[in-house]
């Protein structure tokens, strides 16, 4: 008849938490994706009240209690099923819930309610609430060329970031012409996809770069530029990232000879053909002169 009547009483508690749910002040708080989010309860305790009397328990946005801590003990009756095989811990000094592991999903506003149970009575004596964003870096962009192409006059490239979230303000090239040392931006439309289990992002953006010149250089960096809504924070990124440089190397060009300098190479070529033509002719009649000069010797002998 007890335990009938104590489950009816908290049953009664959490309906009026939900009538009550809204009404505290929200602190921010950020956590970064896969390690721990710190959801305080700012309770000090100032009556110093015995944990056997207090009544403390926490639930998200959509009333799914997360953490119940019942007159000192850890009780999963309530704990909504999402919960109940996450890594949770909670810290009695600091009256603060960790949140190990954190996901995307657990983006949400969160409520610490503490209640003194006094006889028959729950009296609220401390509600907090903590609206919690989730935040995953980018990797380094990577640009990467369409090996399809055999083409010299132009380059086909798409550089992709993956493993962040939220998705990125600004993706785009920068171009640097080492014939005048100017720089140029390419902005181009961002591709995002999401992954079903993690919900972290992939972007890519492609950029057809056209060289009107074969003998120009260039250095192409793809840059990220993360959403204003990321707080600074260690471990949080707020700078633009970029690529290591994709560089076009520029071919030696072939030396042109003037209208003289062609004039003179032809005439020299010619008068060298000339002379090895002459040469071979006099080679030739030179042999046959000693073909025909009779042999002296053999005349004299008996």
């Amino acid at each position: 008849m007890d335990l009938q009547h104590t489950m009816g009483q908290r049953s009664i508690l959490f309906v009026m938490i939900s009538l009550l749910y809204g009404a505290a002040a929200t602190s921010k708080i950020q956590a970064h994706f896969n390690e721990t989010a710190i959801l305080p309860c700012q309770f000090t305790n100032p009556q110093n009240i015995s944990p056997s009397e207090l009544v403390i328990f926490l639930q998200d946005q959509e009333k799914s209690v997360l953490y119940e801590l019942y007159l000192g003990k850890r009780i999963f009756k309530n704990v909504a099923s999402k919960y109940k095989d996450r890594h949770l811990s909670f810290d009695k000094e600091s009256w603060t819930l960790y949140l190990h592991d954190v996901e995307i999903k657990d983006q949400a506003t969160y409520q610490c309610f503490v209640y003194h149970k006094s006889s028959n009575r729950h009296i609220l004596i401390n509600q907090m609430s903590s609206e919690l964003s989730v935040f995953a870096n980018f990797s380094q962009p990577e640009i990467i060329p369409d090996s399809n192409s055999s083409d010299t006059s132009y380059v086909n490239l798409t550089c992709s970031s993956t493993q962040g979230y939220p998705p990125p303000k600004e993706m785009y090239f920068l171009v640097k012409n080492s014939t005048d040392n100017s720089t140029s931006k390419y902005s181009a439309t961002m591709h995002p996809f999401q992954d079903n289990v993690t919900e972290l992002y992939r972007v890519s953006i492609s950029l057809y770069y056209t060289r009107p010149d074969n003998t120009m250089s260039a250095s192409i960096l793809c840059v990220l530029c993360p959403t204003d809504a990321l707080p600074v924070q260690p471990g949080l990124q707020k700078t633009c990232l970029h690529s290591k440089p994709y560089l076009i190397v520029s071919k030696k060009k072939e030396p042109r000879l003037s209208q003289n300098d062609y004039i003179i190479w032809v005439a020299t070529a010619a008068v060298l053909l000339l002379l090895i033509v002459g040469l071979v002719g006099f080679l030739i009649q030179w042999k046959k002169k000693k073909k025909k000069k009779p042999d002296h010797s053999r005349e004299c002998n008996p």
